[in-house]
């Protein structure tokens, strides 16, 4: 336990510093609902709809898989980026917010997977 309290302020630092990211960028996401298709990149994708936002994350996806596969670490990190981007674009085109995803995860915290995994719906 020692060990961890030495650690605790960074990783407090690191978890509000993603947490404030994540939050920032869904901001964004949500007012570019209302924006102009013809000047913003999200906003058009808002306006194709759910196969459009769809195929994009398939394709960031695939681009992670090939990343990694290739060990080009700044390319996985890169990717990584963009697939989380379209991700929280998808859950804001949901209605849902990315507070919803972090209490998911938080819940697992101190569950083994297979044990999460079997008491799935």
């Amino acid at each position: 336990m020692r060990g961890i309290r030495r650690y605790l302020p960074q990783l407090l630092t690191i978890k509000l510093s993603m947490s404030t990211t994540l939050y920032r960028l869904a901001r964004v996401l949500k007012q570019r609902k209302s924006a102009d298709p013809e000047n913003s990149y999200v906003a058009d994708l808002y306006s194709r709809g759910m196969n459009a936002i769809l195929k994009k994350i398939g394709e960031e996806t695939a681009e992670v898989i090939m990343s990694a596969k290739d060990g080009d670490r700044r390319a996985i990190v890169h990717e990584i980026a963009d697939l989380w981007f379209h991700t929280l674009v998808l859950l804001i085109h949901q209605g849902l917010e990315p507070d919803m995803v972090i209490e998911e995860l938080e819940k697992r915290f101190g569950t083994s997977g297979l044990v999460e995994k079997a008491n799935r719906p």
